[in-house]
């Protein structure tokens, strides 16, 4: 089920105030199931668990995070290279 079937699937049960066993028979889907995407969903609301999206989000976020450490790194690195006499050509004078 997607995420909007689950959704719906769970609104019966909190907001129409059908019984869980009448739902799971309707739908055809399992007690366990529909009482994990209650717990999930109302998890959610109260702020206790990261949406699917806000899930994603934060992957991408990380991922950008470790690309840009690395990258200022790399400039950090390169920009120290051109300044240390150790990096220079031996035949180059010492910038001041």
């Amino acid at each position: 089920m997607n995420r909007n079937s689950k959704k719906e699937a769970v609104a019966l049960v909190s907001e129409h105030g059908y019984s869980i066993a009448k739902v799971v028979q309707a739908l055809g889907i399992s007690e366990n199931n529909l009482r994990r995407w209650k717990k999930e969903l109302e998890q959610e609301v109260a702020g206790e668990r990261l949406s699917s999206d806000e899930r994603a989000e934060l992957i991408r976020l990380r991922r950008e995070n470790k690309e840009l450490r690395l990258e200022k790194e790399t400039l950090k690195t390169s920009e120290g290279a051109r300044f240390c006499p150790v990096y220079r050509n031996s035949s180059q004078p010492a910038a001041l």
